[in-house]
């Protein structure tokens, strides 16, 4: 299994590939990693799949990938996510995750991503803290007698 990488290595590593982007598309992952630690400054940044950001409390909230023509949000649970903004236009079919493609010139509603991001986040907690029942298995092996050799 390979092994995280670790937050300061990820960090730096999203560093240098928004300088290496050097164009719109590393003005525009620098802008929404700014939204993104804006929104939860508990945000975890890591570097997964050979080179892709990844933002994450609780589990995936979502990534920061780059292509030639966009810079795209991709959450991992967006379907389950409200999005009454309407920021969501990409990966609309899938069953799982939601995706938002930023082209070049657009202007983000920081504002709604924000709020997406925090509810993205409240989904991965919601469920984690509470505690996990006992199996009523192990608790008849602790009623029983034990057992004498004759």
């Amino acid at each position: 299994m390979k092994r995280p990488v670790p937050v300061e290595s990820a960090s730096a590593l999203i560093d240098e590939k928004i300088k290496q982007l050097g164009d719109w598309r590393g003005k525009t992952l620098a802008k929404v990693r700014e939204i993104v630690h804006a929104a939860d400054p508990e945000i975890v940044e890591e570097w997964k799949w050979r080179g892709t950001p990844v933002f994450s409390h609780g589990g995936i909230v979502c990534t920061g990938e780059t292509y030639k023509n966009v810079v795209k949000m991709t959450f991992a649970k967006g379907v389950a996510l409200e999005d009454p903004s309407g920021l969501f236009n990409s990966s609309l079919e899938g069953n799982v995750r939601h995706a938002i493609d930023i082209h070049e010139g657009d202007k983000v509603d920081e504002a709604a991503l924000k709020d997406l991001i925090r509810a993205a986040v409240a989904l991965n907690l919601k469920g984690k803290s509470k505690p996990k029942p006992r199996r009523a298995s192990s608790k008849r092996a602790s009623l029983s007698p034990p057992r004498r050799n004759v």
